[in-house]
Order: C-alpha cells, then structure tokens, then sequence
C-alpha cells in the first residue's frame, strides 16, 4: 500500500519510527546512486556515534567502534572425556539496563561519494534526524562537521525531512517551511534551497559531481515512497490519530480531508 501523502510522510517522523525510515532510506539512496556514478565513484556509508545523556539532556561523543565478540572466559578449548556429557547451560552476566540518566548511545549514518581514483570525499549526503536539530552534542557536531565543508571544495546535500527541533541556520532569505533540501557546491558563495511542505512532493535534483562528470538526478521521493511499501509501513502507523510533530491547524485540515478521501479516517 503506497502512502496516502503526495511527499513526505509525516507519520514516519515518529520519534520511534524515524531511526529506522532513517537507516532504511540512506540505504535505499546509496544502492539508488552507486550504479549510476560507477566506475568514477563510490558511495560509502559513513557513522557518526555519539551518547546521549537524557538526565541531563547533554550529547557524549565517542568514536565509532569496532565490533566486539565476547564469550564466556577461561582457559576455553574442548571439554576433556572426563567432562563429556551434555553441555551445561550458559551462564547469564550480569548488566545494567538503559533507565532515565543512563547515557544511550546515537548512531547516525551519512553518504559520502568518493572519487575512485584518489579516495577523496567528493560529495556529502546529510538525512538529517531530530538529534542534529535539538540542543546538545548531536547539533553542536553536526554544525561543525557542516562549518568545516561549507569551506571546503566538498560538495554537501543536506535533507531535513523532520519538522522536530530548529531548522538549520541559513542566510536570512526569509524562506519558512517544514522540510528542506539545501545544495552547495563546494567552493561556491551560494547554494540551492528547496523548501516544501507536507502538500508538496519532495524536489527531485542533480546530484553535484567534478566539473565534467555526468550529474545523476536523485530522486528522493520516489525512493521514499518504494521505501514506504516495501517495508510495510502502512501496518505500523495510525492514521486515525494524529502525526507526532503535530500538524499546523491549516496542514492538519487538509490532512484530514485526504486520509479521509483515502478511506483512512
């Protein structure tokens, strides 16, 4: 079932929906762009890994981990014949459960399309999550990290498809809406905003490569809405109640005229 909204979805930015519509669509982005920029380019999926502390609202960063196996400890090995017989039960360790004032670990992943040749970052690409937008470390480091390319050469495509939290700073161009698409190229004084709404279907745009190369258009929409069927997520969300952010008195109006035209209200 394809959703009932023309754009974004805003029944997905639930906050216990979103991290995975999240990971799900810089997934679905990478697999979407990475035949169409080979063999010049290729597209890694880069994390950024941080704690975050909800007694005091404060941000931990910490470095991105290796995976980590662990296992019972001893001298291991196999048992001798004198210790044959069935294998005694595992033996439980005991932790600490995640409870208000724990520190919770944030993971938020990222594109990064890398020319082939040099291993240079060519272009970045942002999904942007409540956690970049709130006070804390998720923003100050994302604000950072974005300081840093916006002075560079790097290209950067940051997608704000959350009306949680405080909108990223722009130049005073007294652009207002829910989501945006922001496209720099890198070494230019300006960039391309897309603002939109929840009436409004996501912009399609080129994706910024080196001067010369061939600029895919990507399609954020469209792999939004497969997203959406493929994973099912019409049998999670209720459309009878109301999204989380709520709606504006105007966008809720009509958001109620067309789930009710779709026979979900």
């Amino acid at each position: 079932m394809p959703t009932p909204f023309p754009g974004m979805d805003p029944y997905l930015e639930r906050p216990s929906m979103w991290p995975g519509v999240h990971n799900r669509l810089i997934v679905a982005i990478a697999d979407d762009i990475a035949p169409r920029v080979r063999p010049h380019y290729y597209v890694a999926v880069e994390e950024r890994v941080y704690f975050r502390d909800y007694k005091d609202g404060r941000d931990h960063l910490v470095g991105i981990p290796d995976a980590i196996i662990t296992g019972p400890t001893g001298n291991g090995g196999s048992p001798s014949a004198a210790q044959a017989g069935p294998e005694p039960l595992p033996k439980g360790v005991v932790m600490t459960t995640v409870h208000v004032g724990i520190p919770v670990q944030a993971r938020e992943a990222y594109l990064e399309l890398r020319d082939t040749g040099t291993g240079s970052v060519v272009t970045v690409i942002e999904l942007l999550s409540p956690s970049n937008k709130w006070p804390g470390k998720g923003r100050d480091l994302y604000e950072r990290k974005r300081a840093r390319f916006l002075e560079t050469w790097t290209h950067m495509v940051e997608v704000d498809l959350t009306r949680a939290g405080e909108p990223m700073r722009f130049a005073d161009n007294g652009a207002v809406s829910d989501y945006r698409i922001l496209i720099r190229r890198g070494g230019m004084p300006r960039a391309t905003l897309y603002t939109f709404g929840v009436r409004h279907a996501i912009p399609a745009f080129r994706l910024p490569l080196k001067r010369g190369d061939a600029e895919p258009v990507l399609d954020i929409g469209k792999l939004l809405h497969e997203l959406y069927d493929r994973a099912g997520y019409d049998l999670a969300l209720d459309y009878t109640s109301e999204p989380t952010p709520p709606l504006s008195p105007c966008d809720a109006e009509w958001a109620d005229a067309l789930l009710g035209e779709k026979g979900l209200r």
